[in-house]
């Protein structure tokens, strides 16, 4: 190992110690608790190594529910998310008035803490006296329990999460729109090529490894949300007596915290990693194959 390589370790060792403390301990640590039968977290004690908290992990209606809603949640928000977020960066490239106000306005739930923006919501989402019903209510359409009614739970979990969620979108596609040479759109103008041919043949392509970054940032966050589901419905899964808007992250809080099922929440946690490998891993395929082709080519 020469001078260099060594210093290169020196710089690298404080980031890897707290990454092995913090992440890779934490990881193993999960997995272990996930096999042992009545695992306490007060001395470590357990009966034993089994399948035990698989096994009811999976019985258990509510974690089915869970995972059902969760992949709900993942399968309108990101693309919602994206697709919404690449319209409106796209928008305010086009160097319109008050450009830089509405950067800012976009950019605001980004900074702003997610209990402050349920609290909002809720009341706009209040079945009596909320915004939203109120705008159905001038149209004609009668008032929505969109927190009250347990089949319209993740509608509205879904709702305020594409809307949280623009903020980070917009923010990275605008600064990967800036960085296209305007050269391209000089040509396309030229030869005066639609804006919506511009937009799928010059933009989009330029911007395929920001998106395709979105959208495994999207997955991994979307797979964990947790803060959305507390705030919106004021600590509960959904509507009172209902977990209607239950996800994984919620159902394992709620075993640790409140339940003190540790190894089941263990489970439910090794679970959630693994879906979540399995699902990103699925998303970067189509790239990775592209890739390939494209060396086989040369």
């Amino acid at each position: 190992m020469n001078r260099k390589s060594y210093k290169g370790y020196v710089y690298l060792a404080p980031v890897l110690a707290i990454m092995l403390v913090f992440t890779a301990y934490p990881l193993v640590r999960a997995i272990f608790m996930s096999f042992c039968e009545d695992y306490s977290i007060i001395n470590g004690s357990y009966k034993g190594i089994n399948l035990e908290n698989y096994v009811d992990l999976f019985k258990d209606k509510d974690f089915r529910k869970a995972i059902t809603n969760t992949i709900t949640y993942v399968i309108f928000v990101v693309p919602l998310s994206v697709v919404i977020s690449l319209l409106i960066a796209n928008l305010l490239n086009s160097h319109i008035k008050f450009q830089g106000l509405f950067q800012t306005l976009y950019f605001l739930p980004y900074v702003t803490s997610v209990i402050a923006i349920g609290v909002v919501w809720r009341w706009i989402l209040h079945s009596q006296y909320g915004l939203l019903n109120s705008i159905l209510n001038f149209f004609g359409f009668e008032s929505i329990g969109w927190l009250t009614d347990r089949r319209y739970s993740m509608a509205s979990l879904i709702i305020f999460a594409v809307w949280k969620s623009l903020a980070f979108d917009i923010m990275i596609f605008l600064a990967a729109l800036q960085g296209i040479s305007p050269d391209l759109y000089s040509a396309a103008r030229v030869d005066a090529t639609p804006r919506w041919r511009v937009f799928f043949r010059i933009t989009v392509p330029a911007m395929r490894p920001i998106i395709a970054y979105a959208f495994v940032m999207g997955i991994i966050n979307s797979f964990k949300v947790y803060n959305e589901v507390f705030s919106l419905f004021n600590g509960s899964a959904g509507p009172s007596g209902y977990n209607s808007a239950i996800t994984i992250v919620f159902y394992i809080y709620d075993k640790f915290y409140n339940n003190y099922k540790y190894g089941i929440a263990a489970a439910g946690s090794v679970v959630l990693f693994l879906l979540i490998m399995f699902f990103t891993a699925i998303q970067r395929l189509p790239g990775r194959i592209r890739a390939r082709k494209e060396a086989a080519q040369k």
